[in-house]
């Protein structure tokens, strides 16, 4: 059968012509097209020189029935709708995900699960074969969702380490020590009264922060109770420099647990009369975009924030391939980046 036959029809070629212009069965062209390895190298080459004559183009919703792929992998994000569009870091992991996913031939899918009602519905999507895998992000200590996709035995990848649950497929920074190398430099730059804007209590990220600055602080033997918690938010950190001011005039430095936070700060001690770094320094974490548009300039803990969640989808990429390779997990080292406020 001739490609000018097939087309003279009218009508896009079928696999049982494919498999007749090749002369093997379609169960055999069916292999070949979808990817199956039970095939000889010369059989192969009949069907894929078939599908080239007679421009035959696979059914996608047919192909992955019978490969039981979708071609496509979820971005988790247990947060609300507005931290994820106001936050930069939801931005970079988007990016960075995305970019490693199309590489891969794979889309994304972003699955938002802010409350216990998402949470089961997003559980429900993910676990019922509409993705191959997924990437989770900004996970709490009590998100469920965590649990359940690890015990389905849904390919899975954490950008950050997960909270109370044992899975080692992650990509992390070393929180704890990005925090105590802020902590230990405004020490060596003469400060003496530290304060931190600590990140939530329910995140492996805000508890890390919190715990290196404590031990810098405990190492120099100076007090380490100058603590409020915030949520990673520009007003969060604003409200807690307040308090922070309030409960301890004397602060000279404040280690604030992210950019965003430090960011609010710096708005707090403005308004309080305290100039930066002259009376107060500051350090925050991330070496997001903000950081080199506040007044002054802001120093802070770079974390590779694009990087961690591409390195995340070839993790899964990797696991997708060979779901028996058991990657391990990848930490990211953090730099101290200095600028005007410390």
């Amino acid at each position: 059968m001739s490609q000018s036959t097939v087309r003279g029809r009218g009508r896009a070629p079928t696999i049982r012509q494919v498999a007749a212009e090749a002369g093997v069965s379609r169960a055999t062209a069916s292999r070949v097209i979808n990817g199956g390895h039970l095939v000889s190298p010369a059989t192969r080459a009949a069907v894929e020189a078939a599908i080239e004559r007679l421009g035959f183009t696979p059914n996608p919703v047919a192909r992955s029935l019978a490969t039981r792929k979708t071609g496509s992998v979820a971005l988790v994000v247990p947060e609300p709708n507005t931290r994820l569009l106001s936050d930069p870091f939801f931005g970079a992991i988007i990016n960075g995900l995305s970019l490693t996913l199309e590489q891969a031939d794979l889309q994304m899918v972003l699955v938002i699960a802010r409350d216990s009602t998402g949470t089961r519905r997003a559980a429900r999507y993910l676990i019922n074969g509409n993705v191959d895998g997924a990437v989770v992000a900004s996970h709490h200590r009590d998100d469920s969702l965590n649990a359940e996709l690890i015990a389905s035995g849904l390919p899975l990848v954490f950008i950050g380490r997960p909270f109370d649950v044992a899975h080692r497929h992650y990509v992390d920074t070393d929180n704890a020590l990005g925090a105590r190398l802020a902590t230990e430099h405004l020490l060596g730059t003469g400060h003496r009264r530290i304060a931190t804007i600590a990140g939530p209590a329910d995140m492996t990220a805000g508890i890390d922060r919190l715990a290196g600055w404590r031990a810098a602080l405990e190492a120099a033997g100076l007090p380490a109770d100058a603590v409020v918690h915030g949520d990673f938010t520009a007003p969060s950190g604003q409200a807690g420099m307040a308090e922070l001011l309030e409960a301890h005039p004397d602060i000279d430095a404040v280690f604030a647990a992210s950019d965003l936070m430090a960011s609010g700060a710096l708005r707090a001690l403005g308004a309080a009369g305290r100039r930066v770094p002259e009376d107060v320094a500051v350090i925050g974490f991330d070496d997001i975009e903000i950081a080199e548009s506040t007044h002054p300039h802001l120093s802070t803990v770079a974390q590779p924030v694009q990087d961690s969640a591409s390195r995340a989808g070839r993790m899964l990429v990797e696991l997708l391939a060979d779901p028996d390779c058991d990657p391990d997990p990848v930490v990211f080292t953090p730099q101290l980046v200095l600028r005007e406020t410390a």
